[in-house]
């Protein structure tokens, strides 16, 4: 396959979903993983080339790409990073009551995310994290999970082709598949916050807000930014090169984490 080349600094030209999609119709699909690690090691300019419609899986988190990111290097450039600030709330539900909402929150992105299921072992998990101020190891190191009978639905729609054991949490009626089990206690929610943050970085903005969070995924996240990004009264665009994305990372202290990249 011809390798497909995006630029990361354009990502306000592709459509808004976890497909990234180029003029010539090339299209990435699963690229919040990816997109949250840049969010979290605090990369605003790069050059992804890839050589398949899908980004790699990796373990089913941002933890591999997080820790190439860092181990590689970040330069930083003589620019100011782009920010959308919300000023009024932006709230979307659904008819299945679906709900996220966006209200203003100073200088710092958070994500306030609750899951209901009716699965046992996923249940009902909340978590609430400051993406400015929190220790952000358990979110990027949170694997994607399914219910094992919607494995063959998944593979069915073209995607999750080399899903496994190894790179995703497989749930049954009364167990998790995977033979170490949880990585931490609320890794489904965990995951949930990570992939809003890949969506999120989408708009081609980091978000300055509070996102409260209710059974959200992928296309209800679209659904809102579209809505969000057509609310231009709610908030404002600005730049700033003072803010400091990551206060706390376990990964490698002695790398510097880009601030105006």
């Amino acid at each position: 396959n011809n390798l497909i080349r995006a630029n990361y600094k354009n990502v306000t030209s592709a459509k808004l979903c976890t497909t990234l999609e180029n003029s010539s119709g090339h299209k990435v699909s699963t690229v919040e993983h990816l997109l949250a690690a840049f969010y979290i090691v605090g990369i605003d300019n790069a050059i992804v080339e890839i050589n398949n419609e899908e980004m790699p899986i990796m373990d089913g988190s941002s933890k591999e790409f997080v820790q190439l990111l860092t181990s590689s290097g970040i330069k930083i450039l003589n620019k100011k990073r782009k920010y959308l600030k919300i000023l009024n709330k932006i709230e979307l539900e659904d008819e299945k009551g679906k709900n996220i909402s966006i209200e203003p929150n100073n200088f710092s992105f958070e994500v306030d995310f609750k899951l209901n299921y009716e699965n046992k072992i996923i249940g009902n998990q909340q978590n609430k994290i400051n993406f400015l101020d929190d220790n952000l190891e358990q979110v990027y190191s949170s694997r994607t999970f399914c219910l094992f009978q919607d494995i063959e639905k998944i593979k069915k729609s073209g995607l999750a082709k080399g899903g496994s054991l190894d790179n995703a949490i497989v749930v049954d009626e009364k167990k998790i598949l995977n033979k170490d089990g949880l990585r931490n206690k609320k890794e489904f929610v965990n995951h949930k916050i990570l992939d809003l943050a890949g969506d999120f970085l989408l708009s081609g903005y980091r978000i300055f807000g509070k996102v409260n969070c209710f059974q959200g995924g992928h296309l209800f996240s679209n659904k809102f930014l579209r809505k969000m990004l057509k609310s231009e009264e709610s908030y404002i665009l600005i730049q700033m090169s003072d803010v400091e994305l990551t206060k706390k990372s376990d990964i490698n202290q002695s790398i510097k984490i880009a601030v105006n990249a």
